[in-house]
C-alpha cells in the first residue's frame, strides 16, 4: 500500500498502521484522531463530511475526549472503519482528491497536544516475565529458589491505582513515604532514593461483561482492542518497606505514564510469534491454541537534563511468559466483570541478557553495578530532572509499525 501522505520509511506511523489518539487540535478543540508519518488526522471532521456514512452511526463519535465510545461500538464496526480510514489514505482515494477537508482535517504534529487516549475505569498490573521474576527473586529471596511455588501455574497480578495514570510528557514528582534504610530499624519519612522504571505494555479492553462471566483464552481477542506502551513507576525503597503483605502501595501510585497512541491487535497481526514453552502444564482454562505473542521491539532511554539520551535497555515483548489471552482468562476466571477502557499492563518485560533487563533495579543489580551514560555520568536509579523515554516498534518484511513514545520528567519532591 502506499498514502498519498509521505513518511519516513523508519516512522511508527505508516499506511499499516493506523493507530488512534485523542487530541487537543491547536489549542482550540479535542478531537479523536489518527496519525500517518507526522500528519495527524481529525477523525470528527471526516465523520462530519460523511466519509464514514456507510457505518450508520446516531452520532460522531469521535467527537469526544476519549476513545472509550468509539472502543465501545465493538469490533463489529472499528475493525471495518479502521480499513476504511486506510483506504482513505492511498493514493487515489476521493479524500487525496478532496482539499478542502485535508485543509481542515490534517495538522501537523507539532500542532497537537495529545491527550490521556482512554478514560481508564479500572487499571491491572501483572508479573508475567519469567527473566524479570528471576532477577527479583534472586536478588532478595533465594536464588536457587527464585521463583515463588504459585508463578507458573498463573498469571500473578494487583489491581493498581487508575486516577494516576497520565500521558506521555507529563512530567511527575518523585514520591514521598515510609522507608527502612538501617534493617532492624525504626522506619524514617522522605522522598523516595531508589526511583525506579518499569518498562511494560498494555492492553485496552473493548467490551463489558456481567459480573460472574468469564472469557476464555479462545475468545480473549475479541475482548481486546490494541496496545500501548506503559511505564510502571516504582519506588523501591519505599516498595521493599510497605509491600509485605498485601503488595505494593505508596510505592506505585503516584504515577504511571502510557504512550498516546493505541495501536490495534488487527495492525499487530502480521507480528504474532510463539511464546515460551510453559513448563509445567498449565491448568486447563489457561491453555490456548495459535501463536499469542508479538514480536514488539522495546528500548529505554535515560536523558539526565539538557544532556543527550543515553539507550540502555533493548527487549522485546515476545519474551513474557504469560500472554494477554492467559491474562484476562485468569483475571475474570473467578467472574470479575472488565469495562471498556480498562487497562492492563504486562508487568516488567526482560529478556536474558543484561543489556534487555527492563528496570533500574535489574540494570544495576539493586544498585550494586552503576550505569555509565554517554554524559559520563552514572545512574543507579532515576534522579531528579532526568527524561525516561520508552520506545516501542514491529518491523518485518519492509514494513514498520510502531507505537511511538512514552517520555516523562521526574521532578523533584514537594
Amino acid at each position: 500500500m502506499k498514502s498519498f501522505i509521505p513518511y519516513a520509511s523508519d516512522s511508527d506511523f505508516s499506511i499499516y498502521n493506523i493507530p488512534f489518539g485523542v487530541a487537543y487540535i491547536e489549542d482550540e478543540y479535542p478531537a479523536c484522531v489518527t496519525r500517518i508519518g507526522d500528519t495527524v488526522i481529525d477523525l470528527s471532521y471526516l465523520f462530519d463530511e460523511g466519509y464514514f456514512d456507510e457505518f450508520e452511526l446516531e452520532e460522531n463519535v469521535f467527537e469526544a475526549l476519549v476513545l472509550n465510545p468509539f472502543i465501545e461500538l465493538g469490533k463489529k464496526i472499528t475493525v471495518p472503519m479502521r480499513e476504511k480510514i486506510q483506504q482513505l489514505l492511498l493514493e487515489g482515494s476521493a479524500l487525496e482528491n478532496d482539499s478542502e477537508t485535508r485543509e481542515n482535517a490534517f495538522f501537523a504534529i507539532e500542532n497537537v497536544e495529545m491527550l490521556l487516549p482512554v478514560h481508564v475505569p479500572n487499571y491491572t498490573d501483572f508479573y508475567s516475565s519469567v527473566e524479570h521474576a528471576t532477577n527479583v527473586g534472586k536478588m532478595f529471596r533465594d536464588p536457587e529458589n527464585a521463583l515463588l511455588p504459585n508463578w507458573k501455574h498463573l498469571p500473578v497480578g494487583y489491581h493498581g491505582r487508575a486516577s494516576s495514570i497520565v500521558v506521555s510528557g507529563t512530567a511527575l514528582r518523585r514520591p514521598n513515604g515510609q522507608t527502612q534504610p538501617q534493617a532492624n530499624q525504626p522506619p524514617v519519612f522522605g522522598e523516595s532514593k531508589r526511583l525506579d522504571f518499569e518498562l511494560e505494555m498494555a492492553f485496552i479492553t473493548s467490551t463489558y461483561t456481567n459480573l460472574g462471566e468469564s472469557i476464555s483464552t479462545e475468545d480473549a481477542e475479541n475482548h481486546i482492542f490494541g496496545m500501548l506502551i506503559f511505564n510502571d513507576w516504582s519506588a523501591r525503597d519505599i516498595q521493599k518497606w510497605e509491600y509485605v503483605p498485601l503488595g505494593p502501595f505508596l510505592a506505585k501510585n503516584f504515577g504511571s505514564s502510557v504512550s498516546p497512541w493505541i495501536v490495534t491487535l488487527e495492525a499487530l497481526e502480521p507480528f504474532r510469534v510463539a511464546g515460551p514453552v510453559q513448563e509445567p502444564e498449565v491448568l486447563d482454562y489457561l491453555k490456548y491454541e495459535g501463536d499469542k505473542n508479538f514480536d514488539i521491539n522495546l528500548q529505554v532511554g535515560i536523558s539526565p537534563q539538557n544532556q543527550a539520551e543515553s539507550i540502555i535497555c533493548n527487549s522485546n515483548f515476545k519474551y513474557m511468559y504469560w500472554n494477554m489471552s492467559q491474562q484476562l482468562a485468569h483475571h475474570t476466571i473467578n467472574g470479575c466483570n472488565i469495562e471498556v477502557g480498562d487497562m492492563y499492563a504486562s508487568g516488567t518485560i526482560s529478556g536474558k541478557d543484561e543489556n534487555s533487563y527492563g528496570s533500574m533495579l535489574e540494570l544495576s543489580w539493586s544498585g550494586k553495578n552503576p550505569l555509565k551514560l554517554q554524559n559520563g555520568e552514572e545512574r543507579t536509579f532515576i534522579e531528579d530532572y532526568d527524561t525516561v523515554s520508552m520506545y516501542a516498534w514491529c518491523e518485518k518484511d519492509g514494513k514498520r509499525i510502531g507505537f511511538g513514545k512514552v517520555e516523562t520528567q521526574i521532578l523533584p519532591a514537594k
